[in-house]
């Protein structure tokens, strides 16, 4: 047991110490070798954790979702809240988030803008990866509209405007490199007031 724990610690050690390398160095000049080095270990142990440098970019990044995603689950889980706050609350650890890993998302612009130019689909890509945190708005909003806190508005639509507010602030971020996104925090809050029953 205790080889199974060695081994899942140094694999998050890895991840750790390769997201500052893909954030310091971009994902193109990113190689095996230079992982390796900031890790202290050879390539060859580095083989043993991960087959290439996109399969640890790809780890990192689902780490980075996994975070989040605990995040709003400890928000989902907290009873105090009704439906509205709890898409507040949501909605700021998904923004703080993005701000947060302002260099990372970077790195994942250029990562996905590869894949277009090979011919891969960046869309399937990304709607893979946040296919957990659409589904979590789904549910508020539908938790919402029941308990009469919500308009009974087409909860699709409701979730696209929100993921185009998300989508918004990580183009701010990441291609306008604005470090202050409080207006899309703005714009977030009067959505959601949008959505509010008249009381």
């Amino acid at each position: 047991m205790a080889i199974v724990v060695e081994h899942e610690k140094r694999k998050q050690e890895i991840l750790q110490k390769s997201l500052d390398v893909f954030i310091d160095e971009g994902y193109e000049d990113v190689t095996f070798q230079k992982i390796a080095d900031r890790c202290g270990i050879t390539r060859t142990t580095l083989y043993i954790y991960f087959r290439n440098k996109n399969e640890i970019f790809l780890w990192s990044i689902k780490q980075l979702l996994t975070g989040v995603e605990l995040a709003i689950e400890e928000i989902l889980n907290d009873k105090s809240n009704n439906a509205e706050q709890t898409l507040r609350k949501t909605l700021d650890v998904i923004i703080d988030a993005i701000q947060e890993n302002r260099k990372l998302f970077h790195v994942l612009q250029v990562y996905l803008l590869q894949l277009t130019k090979s011919g891969e689909s960046a869309n399937d890509r990304v709607n893979h990866r946040v296919i957990r945190i659409r589904h979590v708005l789904n549910h508020i909003l539908i938790i919402g509209i029941k308990n009469k806190e919500f308009k009974d508005l087409n909860v699709r639509n409701m979730n696209e405007l929100l993921y185009s507010l998300i989508e918004s602030a990580i183009f701010r971020v990441t291609v306008l490199a604005q470090k202050n996104i409080d207006v899309i925090k703005d714009s977030i809050k009067l959505a959601i007031d949008g959505f509010l029953a008249d009381k």
